[in-house]
Formats: structure tokens, C-alpha cells, sequence
């Protein structure tokens, strides 16, 4: 192992590497990820990223905290990309560590452009986004043949913390058969009306998963007519991905936790075989 991480580019002097950490646990991290933490000198990361993940950075590596999250005291996005900015200028080997995957919600892109407009040289390396590989942790696919061919991702809350005017949840709630949503627990009561409203079924599967792929991940199963009471009754909380579709009706079969632990799967979830649509 040690012989093929040696065989990766490392962080040089003067650079910035903006890393995906995956969704949670540490074995969804990436190579070229770890390989980043074993050459940085500075490792500035945020509120998701394990602390396992951590302990994998390279003796001595300073470790900055530049976590944000919502309603919480947390540094500001202007204030990062010039620190990010300050730090590669000083000649230090920087890794900017985030939570799932850099560009998908992440604000890489924005720190990113800092640092085109400061001329500083950067490396993107891509992460599992919790919106795929937290959700197939819980044994939920984004996308299957027999439920949909089109899945659209999309976060909960604008930049103001309010649900997003400039999605057009009826298009969504139209065209869209999976809805895959980014920080959404919050106001989870609002899109699910706006989604009824549009013309989804209340009766429609609703999963909500909550720190995707840890040693704490809890999933609720639910629908869109009884989500908003349901998160509240059971008091799962952030982080947290919410995902709307039939394939939530996959982990009956797909639970492999689950079935770890002693879970019966069931072998037909969607009673396709009945349907004759097995070819």
C-alpha cells in the first residue's frame, strides 16, 4: 500500500488541494484523498469530516478547523478562501478537507475560483457524495431500471437558510421520479407540501438517513403525506440526506446492514417478477 501511495502525486509547496473526505467513514476514502493528508502541512477542514479521517494526516500536519454549519457560530466563506489563499502564498503544502464531495454542495467551486483569481495552483480531488454513497450505505440505489431513469439532487435551503425560490418544485415534483435532497431535515414539512401540491402522492416512500455511513446512522422510512411528523416523533437528526421515490422501497431488499444484523430481506420489493418484468 505504502508503495502505491508513494507512486501518487503529492501535495507540493505553494498548492492547494481541495479533497472530498466521502460521507463518513473512513474506508470511502479515496487514494489520491489519503494521499493528500500524508504530504499536507496544513489541513484545513470542515464540520463532517470524521475525526478518523484526521488522525490519518501525516505527523506534525497543523490542523485548522473551518467547519460551517446551519444556526451554529462558523467561519465565513469569504474568510476561508483567503485564509486557504494566505497559507499557499506562505509556501505550505494545503489540503482543504470537506465532508462528501467538493463540488456538490460543498462550496469547493466557490474556493476554487479564490484561488484562479489569486493565481494560485490547485488540485481537485473528487469524494463520495453522501447523496449517493450515504444512501446506498442504507441500501437505497439513486437510480433502478425498474423505478426510474432520472434522479435529480438538489439542497434544502438557500444561502439565507429559507427554502430555495429559485427551484421550481413543480417541474421537480413533475419530471423527476427520485428526488435526492441535500440539507432539506429542517424544512422537510414545506417541500413535502410544495411536492403533494405539485402532485405527488402523500403516499409516495420518503427515507430520511442521518449521519449516512457511520458508526450512528439511522434511517427512517416514511412518505411525503407523514415525513414532517415522523422526523419530529422520532428525533433524527442532521446531517442528514432525505431522498423521495419508489426506490425507497428497494431497502427491503437492500438493507445489507440490516441484514447483518439479523434483518430478513425481502427478495421482491417492488413485486416486479409478478408483473413479468424480470428480463
Amino acid at each position: 500500500m505504502n508503495e502505491l501511495l508513494e507512486k501518487l502525486p503529492g501535495i507540493e509547496p505553494g498548492w492547494v488541494w481541495l479533497v472530498g473526505a466521502g460521507p463518513g467513514t473512513t474506508g470511502l476514502l479515496t487514494l489520491l484523498a489519503l494521499r493528500g493528508l500524508t504530504t499536507a502541512d496544513v489541513v484545513v477542514y470542515d464540520a463532517l469530516v470524521d475525526q478518523d479521517v484526521l488522525k490519518l494526516a501525516r505527523p506534525g500536519a497543523q490542523l485548522e478547523y473551518a467547519g460551517k454549519r446551519g444556526g451554529k457560530p462558523s467561519a465565513k466563506q469569504p474568510d476561508i478562501s483567503l485564509r486557504l489563499v494566505q497559507l499557499a502564498r506562505e509556501g505550505q503544502r494545503v489540503l482543504r478537507l470537506k465532508g462528501g464531495d467538493p463540488f456538490v454542495f460543498g462550496r469547493g467551486g466557490e474556493e476554487a475560483m479564490s484561488l484562479v483569481e489569486a493565481g494560485v495552483p490547485f488540485r481537485i480531488v473528487p469524494g463520495i457524495s453522501a447523496g449517493i454513497g450515504g444512501l446506498a450505505y442504507a441500501g437505497i440505489p439513486v437510480t433502478h431500471r425498474d423505478c426510474n431513469h432520472a434522479v435529480t439532487f438538489l439542497t434544502g435551503h438557500d444561502a439565507g437558510g429559507v427554502v430555495p425560490d429559485g427551484i421550481d418544485w413543480n417541474a421537480i415534483a413533475k419530471g423527476s421520479p427520485v428526488v435526492v435532497m441535500y440539507m432539506a431535515l429542517k424544512h422537510i414539512e414545506p417541500i413535502a407540501t410544495r411536492l403533494v401540491s405539485a402532485g405527488r402522492l402523500p403516499s409516495e416512500p420518503v427515507a430520511v438517513v442521518s449521519k449516512a455511513t457511520g458508526p450512528d446512522q439511522r434511517v427512517l422510512e416514511s412518505t411525503l403525506g407523514t415525513c414532517a411528523a415522523d422526523v419530529v416523533q422520532s428525533g433524527i437528526e442532521p446531517p442528514a440526506i432525505v431522498v423521495v421515490g419508489e426506490v425507497v422501497r428497494l431497502r427491503a431488499a437492500l438493507d445489507w446492514l440490516g441484514a447483518l444484523d439479523g434483518r430478513a430481506l425481502a427478495a421482491d420489493p417492488l413485486g416486479t417478477r409478478r408483473q413479468g418484468q424480470t428480463g
